[in-house]
């Protein structure tokens, strides 16, 4: 370890002491105190901690976790020069335990009291070794992941053990089909360091999960899904200093956004015989000391701080020094699996050694007390029982009279009942929303504060605002913490448990050294600012990603080795387009601040000028540098880039304008997925909150078809109540009664939920919902197809890549869809332009798109925009010019453009209408999603107004079907005799 000054030491500890903005050069420094400076960093790190415990009411506790250990397999596709519980098939007798295996330690561990099951399991044994496919084919499992969620239930039914589960590196996808089965769950970051990834001869080298980038995009996956978290770094597997301070604050970058971290694990290395690392020497106690200490300044006093107590020797009273708060999971029945020479001391020398420095030993559940008395939307409804079983239901501890017995995992029941404000429909017209904001705004959309810093380029440090970052005497006085524009600072309420924030806030130089950490993202704020159309940038090449932003998706355990273009269909993407599987639409965009968030700053005339004759000359010949000058067309240039759009138009699909007689039927709104630009989304409890019963749903569509409606669109929220099923129920309960009515419904997030929810493949979960009735699928969903966008639209909806896959899918199996585009918030021109190229190349593939639907950004009441990030939407000039660029860009393989009215004036559609524009979507009946977002323009449109909205541009207005077909001479004169709006919404009925 190399050395540091005496002098640096110093005053880097006056900085700690004073609750000063400590950087990663300071923390770095801090690391290296011994003696009398470790001694003064302890006592700095500990009143921080206590300050913490005192917030939420446990002054004075460490806690453990009763628990029993379940090594599902031992098998791995990873090689770490460390490991001795990764082992090949020949020295096991079975790939995996077997479920009555299984069982019967999670029998013996209820029988001792346990609480928590911890499966333990290598990463995806199944890609390395055939003996591990073929286990898992002969019983009857897609995957191990399968196998483990189904073990996990068992261990729920049968024994009352709540699981933990440590399945490795998981995606996005994977996490939403563990979540119903496992209060938390996690993985170790271990280390930010890349060269032990990449140089061989390193501890990582040759693993593919150790990536740091992918490991980081777990964390932050588990945030967005709202999983309640454990993490950890492991020093001395040959990082460097500088490394563990790095690894340190992206956990507190994770941890400050999503709130998602319920605890760090700081674990020190220890050789072991018959690894490639045997001979290292073991990181010392006092490392491990100051590390733990620096941890707990750096991530505050909200992160509950952990040491494996087997791994510390008798240094019980050091580490409690140091600022741990938990001591982990002790298993009084199995061994540590990972450190099997390491035994688990017995709880009541823990219990002791624990008294002997003041603190009082208590035992908690998997799942942290925070995040047990939150509830909603950390726990899944389906495991509230298992939970309240054996918590203490005022400070979520466990009960230490508890009685471990298996209780039923199920889906909901129910789900249907009618709840809430189920007229919203009709009053969002009239007496609107009663609030502008649900009353989680605080905390459901993630930590505002750390959005906005992570897009804020660097800059000097603001003022600490949180308990950790306060000066340490006015911490563990209790003093409150201010919460701004909705971001929750420690020592705030827990409300949604914990945003964690850190210890110390970030520095300007920290702030740079987070952003090109893994995971972070090299300046965030610069990929998503505004583009000039000279010098775009190319679109990354296939695998870019992984190095450069949030975690590459192509580098997660189901992206294929060339997953480039379209689904890895070619390998080779569209020229101008992004690569599909890749997920970005471009990716990486040139540009200084994200200031203005989405305003291209456009191209010069000349630039305009032959851009527009490469438009004319050869549409689908644009490149990213010219659709992206297009988009800052003005004046002349405006009408002539409309004029080409339009005679494309022409060509296309003649002069009629066409709409759809429909029905929006938005079964719930309770959502707690965390879009931040949707107003339409509720907490259950939120005086604007309703659910339709399944009879509601059906008299609306008896309703719409009385009126004449040919279709219904139905869309709601991620109820957390709704089982995977409900989708099917509610398509058929729409057949049932109405049979001619065309089903539309669905979003690719919906399809996710419900097939993560049964377990199904998304093939076979959407082969289900076509036998169940449905026709087609809305393409929503999918607002900018990049996820450096998506991820700060939205805490936890599907990525791109998900998106994709899911429309894909459903036009393999006969579902078209439509496809849309939401724009003008914090993205910018050039993802405009890769978005729709992006939908483009998969027309090509799939043909299965009916439509392409613009939907410019409402902001009045969008969290994002309340909360002062996003911009207030497209500008007018915007709005026509990229209806425009979509007919060009589109033209040969998507016919129907489509304006929304709900979100442009008349004026404004009858302009795109003469850009490119021929289908003005349907009459609605009841949209309530843009007007609680603040949409002015209506809930519904009869066909007289529609009419009387393109007469002046004199082209004839024609009735379609969803496919774009005639309606029956019944269906038409239906919806002639109700101008295309049923009774009960309409706010004055026609004269007779």
């Amino acid at each position: 370890m190399s050395l540091v000054s005496d002098s640096a030491l110093r005053r880097a500890l006056a900085r700690a002491r004073d609750g000063k903005a400590l950087d990663v050069t300071e923390v770095t420094v801090l690391l290296h105190a011994r003696g009398e400076h470790l001694d003064a960093l302890l006592e700095h790190a500990s009143r921080v901690r206590d300050a913490g415990l005192r917030t939420v009411g446990r002054e004075g506790i460490i806690t453990y976790s009763r628990k029993v250990f379940i090594p599902l397999t031992r098998l791995c596709r990873d090689r770490c020069g460390y490991c001795t519980f990764a082992t090949a098939p020949h020295k096991l007798p079975a790939p995996f335990l077997s479920p009555d295996e299984v069982l019967e330690i999670a029998r013996q561990g209820a029988a001792m009291g346990c609480k928590e099951a911890l499966f333990t399991l290598g990463d995806r044994p199944e890609d390395r070794w055939h003996q591990a496919r073929s286990w898992l084919d002969a019983h009857g499992y897609d995957d191990t992941l399968s196998y483990v969620r189904a073990m996990a239930i068992r261990v729920l039914e049968e024994t009352g053990l709540l699981p933990h589960l440590n399945p490795g590196v998981l995606t996005w996808r994977d996490l939403q089909r563990l979540k119903p089965v496992a209060p938390s769950m996690g993985m170790m970051l271990e280390t930010t360091s890349r060269r032990l990834f990449e140089e061989k001869g390193e501890a990582h080298y040759g693993s593919p999960d150790k990536d740091p980038a992918v490991r980081l995009r777990v964390l932050e996956d588990a945030g967005r899904t709202n999983v309640p978290f454990t993490t950890g770094i492991l020093i001395g597997i040959g990082e460097t200093v500088e490394d563990r301070a790095e690894s340190i604050f992206a956990i507190r970058r994770v941890a400050r956004e999503y709130g998602g971290i319920q605890e760090v694990i700081v674990q020190n290395f220890r050789a072991k015989p018959d690894t490639a690392m045997r001979g290292l020497p073991d990181a010392s106690l006092e490392e491990l000391a100051a590390t733990i200490a620096v941890a707990r300044l750096v991530l505050g006093p909200r992160v509950r701080i952990q040491a494996p107590p087997n791994l510390v020797d008798s240094e019980y009273a050091l580490m409690i020094r140091a600022g741990i708060d938990d001591w982990g999971g002790v298993s009084p029945l199995t061994p540590d699996h990972v450190n099997p020479e390491r035994p688990w001391p017995q709880i009541s020398l823990l219990e002791e050694r624990t008294a002997e420095s003041g603190f009082q030993l208590r035992e908690r559940l998997t799942i942290y007390p925070e995040y047990v008395l939150a509830g909603e939307p950390w726990l899944d409804p389906r495991l509230f029982a298992h939970v309240a079983a054996l918590a203490d239901p005022v400070t979520g501890l466990a009960r230490p009279d508890a009685e471990l017995r298996g209780l039923p995992w199920q889906e909901p029941d129910g789900g249907f009942a009618s709840a809430g404000r189920v007229d919203l429909h009709v009053e969002v017209d009239t007496s609107g929303r009663t609030h502008d904001r649900r009353d989680d705004f605080d905390h459901v959309y993630g930590d505002w504060t750390a959005l906005r810093d992570r897009l804020t380029p660097a800059s000097p440090p603001a003022t600490p605002t949180d308990a950790a970052a306060m000066p340490v005497d006015a911490a563990a006085a209790g003093a409150s913490v201010n919460v701004t524009s909705g971001g929750a600072s420690d020592g705030g309420s827990l409300t949604g448990a914990g945003a964690a924030s850190g210890g110390t806030a970030e520095s300007g130089a920290t702030r740079s050294a987070a952003s090109t950490s893994p995971g972070a993202g090299p300046d965030l704020a610069a990929r998503l600012a505004p583009s000039t159309a000279a010098g775009v940038p190319a679109a990354p090449a296939p695998g870019a990603r992984v190095a450069e932003s949030t975690g590459a998706d192509t580098a997660h355990p189901d992206a294929g080795p060339a997953d480039a273009s379209a689904e890895g269909a070619s390998g080779v993407a569209p020229a101008g387009a992004a690569s599909v599987d890749g997920v970005a639409a471009g990716g990486a965009s040139g540009g200084a601040s994200l200031t203005g968030a989405g305003a291209a700053s456009g191209g010069t005339p000349g630039e305009v000028r032959r851009a527009l004759r490469r438009a004319a000359a050869d549409p689908g010949g644009l490149s990213d540098a010219e659709a992206v000058a297009l988009l800052a067309a003005e004046g002349e240039a405006l009408d002539e880039l409309a004029a080409i759009a339009d005679d494309l138009r022409r060509q296309a699909v003649g002069d009629e304008v066409t709409y759809v007689v429909n029905r929006n039927i938005n079964f719930t709104n309770v959502c707690y997925t965390g879009c931040r630009f949707c107003a339409f989304a509720q907490r259950r409890t939120d005086a604007d909150a309703y659910t339709l019963s399944l009879d509601q749903v059906a008299d609306r569509a008896q309703e719409a078809w009385d009126a004449g409606a040919t279709e219904v669109c139905m869309q709601g929220g991620i109820h957390p109540d709704l089982p995977g099923t409900a989708y099917f129920d509610l398509a058929k309960a729409v057949k049932e009664r109405t049979p001619g009515m065309h089903v539309h419904a669905f979003s690719p997030m919906e399809v996710i939920n419900g097939a993560s929810r049964t377990d199904m493949s998304i093939q076979a979960w959407l082969e289900a919902a076509k036998e169940a009735g449905v026709d087609s699928l809305p393409g929503t969903a999918a607002e900018i197809l990049d996820d450096d966008v998506r991820w700060v639209l939205t805490k936890g909806k599907l990525p791109a890549k998900e998106w994709v896959e899911v429309i894909t899918t459903a036009h393999k199996v006969g579902i078209p869809t439509t496809s849309t585009m939401m724009y003008g918030h914090v993205d910018n021109h050039l993802h405009w332009v890769r978005h729709i190229k992006l939908i483009r190349s998969l027309q090509e593939r799939t043909g299965g798109f009916s439509e392409f639907v613009l939907l410019p950004f409402v902001h009045t009441s969008a969290p994002i925009y309340l909360a002062g990030i996003a911009r207030p939407g497209p500008t007018a000039q915007e709005n026509r010019a990229v209806h425009a660029l979509a007919r060009i860009l589109l033209h040969g393989a998507i016919k129907n453009i489509q304006c929304s009215w709900v979100k442009l004036r008349d004026d404004l559609c009858r302009q795109v209408l003469q850009g490119g524009v021929n289908d003005l979507g349907g009459t609605l009946m009841e949209e309530t999603i843009s007007r609680m977002a603040g949409s002015e323009n209506g809930s519904y449109k009869t066909i007289s107004e529609l009419r009387e909205m393109v007469e002046v541009t004199g082209r004839p207005v024609r009735q379609r079907t969803t496919e774009y077909g005639v309606p029956t001479d019944e269906r038409l004169a239906a919806s002639e005799a109700s101008d295309g709006v049923c009774k009960s919404v309409r706010r004055v009925l026609p004269m007779a």
